[in-house]
């Protein structure tokens, strides 16, 4: 059996994988859930849910916040950090992802930690202006994506917040991170009003960040407050759900131009809680013109787990990311 591990902005998402790539499990813990258990309460869980001996896991992808500190998918006993540069910075931080990490680092079941996309990274360089691009959970869904038999594509990720990144002929060749393009729910990039309020002293640059999607033009507070008023037909809630799309469909253009810089125009997928719902990419296929296929939200734990496999009988790249075992 093969485990991936997605470190979502939420929660934490475990699939498990059987030898011949079907999906036999899915496991879904909330970040603060995961922070209160000890590691043995982690592991257990996993080997109870799953319905396997720790023994019997031949691999697990794990990934961790950023994953900006390593540029290869490394052995989990062998990156330093986690895998990270800090955990300071863009993000909330609950130290459930860091309890999940440690528990499977001490489990004894062999484990590797996916990278994520940063100036360090063997992508095109000229996005390298920006010092981090998608973190790794980005790539459990682009692999998923390429099991999937796509290998030109752009993926658009969004929900709480929104990043899009390319993929050319198997391989990925950049990304637009969060805070720098096109809102989520929750985040998004500062603008000059927010930069005034963090010059002011009124809030740090990471609760800008986090307080910067469309969410805050609204009264409602989550996801689900948002559903329910857009299910009624609330204007506010239909105008936050069209400027999702609208600021998606721009960004993923910006990434198609990318991809046709390198000799393609790819397929346009999305994923995320965002996009599923039907409006949302409804109005993406509008504003682009074309078909847009959607991937649930186990894609990133399941392609994971399919990296875990692949690693294991002996694939030594991953989306053009080499493996370093």
């Amino acid at each position: 059996m093969f485990i991936g591990i997605d470190h979502g902005t939420t929660a934490m998402r475990f699939a498990s994988l059987d030898m011949d790539g079907s999906t036999t499990g899915k496991l879904e813990i909330s970040r603060q859930d995961a922070a209160s258990m000890t590691e043995a309460e982690v592991v257990s869980l996993i080997e109870e849910r799953f319905g396997v001996s720790r023994t019997e896991i031949g691999m697990a992808a794990v990934t961790y916040s950023m994953g900006d500190s390593i540029t290869s998918i490394e052995s989990i006993g062998a990156v330093k950090n986690r895998g990270v540069r800090s955990i300071e910075g863009a993000g909330k931080k609950t130290g459930g992802g860091s309890r999940v990490f440690d528990a499977i680092r001490g489990s004894g079941i062999p484990a590797v930690v996916i990278p994520g996309i940063h100036d360090r990274s063997h992508t095109d360089p000229r996005l390298n202006v920006f010092s981090h691009s998608t973190s790794p959970e980005k790539i459990g869904i682009a692999y998923h994506a390429f099991c999937m038999g796509f290998s030109d594509f752009v993926l658009s990720d969004i929900s709480s917040n929104t990043v899009t990144l390319a993929v050319a002929g198997g391989k990925v060749i950049g990304a637009i991170d969060a805070c720098i393009f096109a809102p989520g729910l929750s985040h998004g990039p500062l603008d000059v009003q927010a930069m005034r309020d963090v010059d002011a002293g009124k809030l740090s640059a990471n609760e800008a960040f986090t307080n910067a999607g469309v969410l805050k033009h609204t009264p409602f507070s989550d996801l689900q407050e948002l559903l329910e008023a857009a299910r009624e037909q609330d204007h506010d809630a239909i105008l936050a759900l069209d400027t999702i799309a609208l600021f998606a469909a721009m960004e993923i253009s910006c990434m198609q131009i990318l991809l046709k810089d390198h000799g393609s125009l790819g397929e346009v997928i999305l994923e995320g809680s965002v996009a599923e719902m039907p409006r949302v990419a409804e109005m993406i296929e509008a504003h682009l013109g074309r078909e847009c296929h959607v991937l649930d939200r186990w894609s990133a734990a399941i392609g994971c787990a399919e990296i875990a496999r692949d690693i294991s009988g002996g694939g030594r790249e991953i989306l053009g990311i080499p493996v370093n075992l």
